[in-house]
């Protein structure tokens, strides 16, 4: 195993890294041979995979700033990240499924993107799902046996051996919670009273079964957060090779002749084109990749017409087939306090809400504090209680990311249409009544007084579904591989008809993984590098 640098070292390394950025941001080049728009999970691992080769002169694009702040590297601190300057702060729009509510859709903005704000989870995604996509693109590389390959090559695991499943000389430092609260054993111990079988991680054999509750795996080392970003692009910020840009916004994408040549940026209030001799890469995520798609001229013909943006090549599912894990929080009162440990989320579970089903359509996560939505809080909050964080982890609804304007400083129009799918509202339920009878199991008695929300006696009604239902935050599949007409880019990440355009991220996913969405986020970058560095002979 590597031995960690010393404090020296560290300190010299950031040092050095500091000046480089300083030198290479002050003095930017005309061109560069690839340019990475976005600098979260997949877009920080791009821009390393590139950068590992001395002649490629990378540029990677931010429109947040640094992530050296404790609300990003304090593992528990993550909710003060939400609506802050390093969230977006996406607003979907009123939804008639959900009684009217417009849902805050918040995204990481900043260097790591979403692996800097959200709650570290690693969840490497069910077997049926890469082998869907692996269907859907006519390509076993995205297929599951493909895929654990990868992720035995990218983790630096720090749990019980498991060379079947984990790998140890990669740079994502991943390891389960360490001295996890008593009420993620009590989880695990209710989920064993339901006949939920209990794993030694979430990401080994689990991922190929009907399901199971284990302690969560995280990305925090030392105590400290552990970002994608921390863990591919950053140790390579010394190099004259990678340019890291931050507070930049990607206007658009600079296309001729059916080709990408570079970008259009705003950085302090000033324009500036920087030309791309190999690729541009759209890493921006599921909201904001449509969008500057869009503002790119790619796109639905009617929709850029009806904006004035000249169509440069006719994409009709750009912005479609928006996809997100909804979830609904029960919440219970504590008989005394018990202060969340590590990211207050420590244990989690996957299961089905029928039998029958080949793989889980539930997904569940154990917060340690209480989580209400805005309407059910008024059913009132323990001051001290813990919450099930109960989700569709295969939402049959579909949502919408469409322009507001062709001004790319304006928040688009998301129209996440949660529940909009019957299905999904017969799911909901019984998602919901399996939360309730985790609660009331007997492991919790030792530290529960009472079910809070929806609260004892009263019932988990279609009502109380619409009240209750809140974000996972992980918005995918708008900008969907596959062959068929709607598809935005093909199995190699190339957006339709365009030369030298291609898109990382969870928007090129064809439907939701089964879990958090960080580890198949990082999957892609991985992929998207291995496709260029093929491309181009890297």
């Amino acid at each position: 195993m590597t031995t960690p640098p010393s404090p020296a070292e560290t300190a010299d390394f950031e040092r050095r890294a500091r000046e480089n950025q300083a030198r290479l941001t002050a003095a930017l080049r005309p061109a560069y041979d690839f340019i990475i728009c976005g600098a979260g999970a997949s877009g920080s691992v791009i821009a390393r995979r590139l950068a590992e080769n001395p002649d490629c002169s990378v540029l990677l694009v931010e429109a947040g700033g640094s992530d050296e702040a404790e609300t990003v590297l304090d593992p528990a601190r993550w909710p003060a990240n939400l609506g802050s300057e390093r969230d977006w702060g996406f607003l979907a729009e009123p939804n008639p499924h959900l009684d009217g509510r417009a849902l805050p859709m918040s995204m990481g903005k900043g260097l790591g993107g979403g692996s800097s704000v959200n709650v570290m989870v690693w969840a490497r995604g069910h077997r049926s799902d890469w082998d869907h996509y692996a269907a859907e693109t006519g390509d076993a590389g995205w297929g599951h046996d493909a895929v654990r390959g990868l992720y035995r090559e990218m983790e630096n695991w720090q749990g019980a051996p498991d060379p079947e499943y984990r790998g140890t000389g990669g740079p994502v430092w991943v390891q389960p919670a360490q001295d996890p609260s008593p009420l993620a054993g009590a989880m695990l111990e209710a989920a064993g009273e339901l006949g939920i079988p209990r794993h030694d991680s979430p990401n080994g054999r689990m991922t190929e079964t009907g399901g199971g509750a284990a302690i969560t795996d995280m990305l925090v080392r030392d105590g400290r957060r552990h970002s994608l970003y921390r863990a591919y692009a950053r140790p390579f910020t010394d190099r004259p090779n990678l340019t890291v840009l931050t507070g930049t916004l990607v206007r658009r994408v600079l296309i001729e002749g059916r080709r990408a040549r570079g970008v259009e940026i705003e950085r302090d209030g000033v324009m500036s084109r920087i030309a791309a001799h190999a690729e541009v890469i759209v890493s921006t995520g599921a909201i904001s990749t449509p969008r500057l798609l869009m503002l790119s001229g790619l796109g639905e013909r009617g929709q850029l017409d009806r904006h004035g943006i000249p169509v440069l090549g006719h994409i009709p599912g750009v912005g479609r087939n928006l996809q997100d894990h909804v979830a609904f929080c029960c919440i219970w009162e504590l008989a005394s306090p018990l202060p969340p440990r590590n990211s207050g989320s420590e244990a989690t579970l996957y299961w089905k809400s029928r039998p029958e089903l080949e793989s889980p359509d539930l997904l569940f996560c154990q917060v340690e504090f209480p989580v209400p939505s805005e309407r059910t809080a008024a059913r009132g909050v323990p001051e001290h209680g813990w919450t099930m964080f109960g989700g569709l982890a295969r939402p049959r609804s579909r949502g919408e990311v469409r322009l507001r304007a062709a001004d790319p400083h304006v928040a688009p129009i998301v129209d996440a249409n949660m529940l909009s799918h019957p299905e999904d509202l017969e799911t909901a339920r019984a998602c919901v009544r399996l939360c309730r009878e985790l609660g009331a199991a007997a492991a919790f008695r030792p530290f529960v007084t009472r079910e809070a929300i929806p609260g004892e006696g009263r019932p988990a009604d279609d009502a109380f579904l619409r009240d209750a239902a809140v974000t996972y935050w992980h918005q995918c599949g708008t900008a969907r591989m596959g062959r068929d007409d709607m598809a935005v880019v093909d199995a190699e990440l190339c957006v339709r008809g365009i030369e030298g355009l291609r898109v990382a991220d969870g928007s090129v996913l064809p439907r939701v993984t089964t879990g958090n969405t960080q580890a198949p986020c990082a999957v892609i970058g991985e992929r998207a590098a291995r496709l260029i560095r093929a491309r181009h002979g890297l």
